[in-house]
């Protein structure tokens, strides 16, 4: 079974940053597209940031030029460092891979920002 484990959130501050990571098992990682989405209260879960098995990144546009989504193959893990953040960016955020209806999820982590 496939495993994604998020780790990396926390209470920050208004402009501050926070830097996600999603570590996965029993995956060839290096073949996967790798995506952040985020869910905040009320609303519908949302893609944030995705990073191809080559290294090609998209993302939202609300996050666009604040996160940065990046993986370490060596390491089967994916990152998003996240800066100048805001009460918006308050979201439980979710580490996604998958093939077709194959899905795999994390268990997702916290992010508040507030001051």
């Amino acid at each position: 079974q496939v495993q994604l484990v998020e780790s990396g959130g926390g209470l920050v501050q208004p402009g501050g940053s926070l830097r996600l990571s999603c570590a996965a098992s029993r995956i060839i990682f290096s073949i996967y597209v790798m995506n952040w989405y985020r869910q905040a209260p009320g609303k519908q879960r949302e893609l944030v940031a995705t990073i191809s098995s080559g290294g090609i990144t998209n993302y939202a546009d609300s996050v666009k030029g604040r996160f940065t989504i990046s993986r370490d193959n060596a390491k089967n893990t994916m990152y998003l460092q996240m800066n100048s953040l805001t009460p918006e960016d308050t979201a439980v955020y979710y580490c996604n891979t998958g093939f077709g209806a194959a899905q795999y999820w994390g268990q997702g982590t916290q992010v508040t920002v507030s001051s």
